[in-house]
């Protein structure tokens, strides 16, 4: 009769459960560290610039789209701390305690703004990396560090569309209120925040998640590159 697996190999004691959730920690702590530090919140004129997408998205794709989805939780929990007690003139989009102009309270669609997207954020790109791999028998160095490339632009891309867009639908008034202008003018100067910030949160993003997945895949030994040679059983 087979011995029954003891505790240690069973579970979040397993060694490479171990290794992942200690990561995970690392990862959590990265992020609090950007969110209350000018590493990771660049206070400007209208609204808080970020990289904290950044943990977050490469988070996605080492550890998948559930603990991604935690580190996600962690973004917009930060986001919402840091509108609340240090508010820029957007910050009523990302926390109902700051009142929206025009009106004497905040709306609880902030929370919305705030949480949803960032979630997602730790989501989508793991699904981004695993469709892009999908086309492909094998895989080499360069090709794995440009699909990782890909998923880091297109993992910002969702934060700043999601954010800017649900700002767009649900604050449009609010927005032209703060900004002097009518609402008709508000889709312009959301487009312009997203080529302003967008961008160039793209582009940090896009160089950073390749250039730090591909050595933490392999020291995680997640995701190898595909050989085009099928194990026989």
């Amino acid at each position: 009769m087979k011995k029954q697996a003891s505790t240690r190999d069973r579970g979040i004691f397993r060694k490479e459960a171990m290794q992942e959730n200690i990561l995970l920690c690392l990862f959590i702590a990265i992020i609090i560290v950007l969110a209350f530090t000018p590493l990771g919140m660049i206070q400007l004129p209208l609204i808080k610039a970020t990289i904290l997408h950044v943990p977050v998205i490469i988070g996605s794709v080492l550890f998948g789209p559930k603990k991604g989805a935690v580190l996600g939780f962690l973004f917009g929990l930060c986001s919402f701390v840091s509108n609340t007690f240090t508010p820029t003139a957007l910050s009523f989009a990302f926390s109902p305690l700051i009142p929206a102009p025009g009106t004497d309270n905040g709306s609880l669609w902030a929370l919305v703004v705030c949480f949803i997207p960032r979630i997602l954020v730790g989501i989508l790109p793991w699904f981004v990396f695993q469709l892009l791999r999908l086309p492909f028998k094998k895989e080499n160095m360069k090709l794995r560090t440009i699909q990782l490339v890909i998923t880091g632009a297109v993992g910002a891309f969702i934060n700043t569309f999601f954010v800017m867009g649900l700002i767009y639908v649900v604050f449009r008034d609010a927005y032209a209120a703060m900004k002097g202008v009518t609402a008709d003018a508000v889709l312009g100067l959301i487009l312009g925040v997203v080529a302003t910030n967008g961008v160039p949160e793209a582009i940090a993003a896009a160089v950073l998640v390749g250039a730090v997945c591909l050595p933490m895949q392999k020291l995680m030994k997640r995701d190898p590159l595909k050989t085009g040679i099928k194990n026989e059983k």
